[in-house]
């Protein structure tokens, strides 16, 4: 009988979670998802975007993997390992005044987020574009790795999630 990873476990606890916030909620509305397995380095990564139901300027993404190490070790449950997943969060939103905008964007995020990540703010825009619109692509990266353990602590970090949404969409 085929028992799943924790990466599956982890991934349909997530996809169970957001698509009823999408199907039964109404919240959010799911834009894209992405299931992968690089076979080139051997990793699964799953991915899913989506945006509040009534503000849709803001896009949050959640991406959880699991590398070769962490795939092999509770595959042939190597003794003294703890297999898990890294986590990370991506939001991207518009920006016109970058240096107070990012500031704040930073602040909020640090009120609403352990202390235990990493937050990384890229700016991008459109060359040939009179007005500088950029494009702000914030990434949460949690340096503790997400386990089965943390199945029933989903629910209270999408919470979080859609506090931020909202958040960002008034910042």
């Amino acid at each position: 009988m085929y028992d799943p990873t924790v990466f599956e476990n982890l991934k349909v606890a997530f996809e169970n979670l957001l698509y009823d916030m999408d199907n039964i909620e109404r919240k959010i509305n799911i834009t894209n998802r992405t299931d992968r397995m690089d076979f080139s380095i051997i990793k699964r990564d799953f991915s899913i975007e989506f945006v509040l139901s009534d503000k849709q300027k803001v896009t949050a993404e959640i991406i959880i993997e699991a590398s070769l190490e962490e795939l092999a070790s509770e595959i042939l449950e190597t003794p003294g390992k703890d297999p898990g997943c890294t986590l990370q969060l991506k939001f991207q939103k518009s920006v016109i005044e970058v240096p107070e905008v990012c500031k704040s964007i930073e602040l909020a995020l640090k009120e609403i987020w352990e202390d235990d990540i990493t937050i990384t703010q890229r700016l991008s825009f459109e060359y040939g574009q009179l007005k500088k619109n950029y494009v702000n692509t914030i990434l949460l990266s949690f340096h503790q790795k997400i386990k089965e353990e943390n199945i029933d602590e989903i629910d209270d970090f999408l919470s979080s999630v859609i506090e931020t949404l909202e958040l960002l969409h008034t910042i």
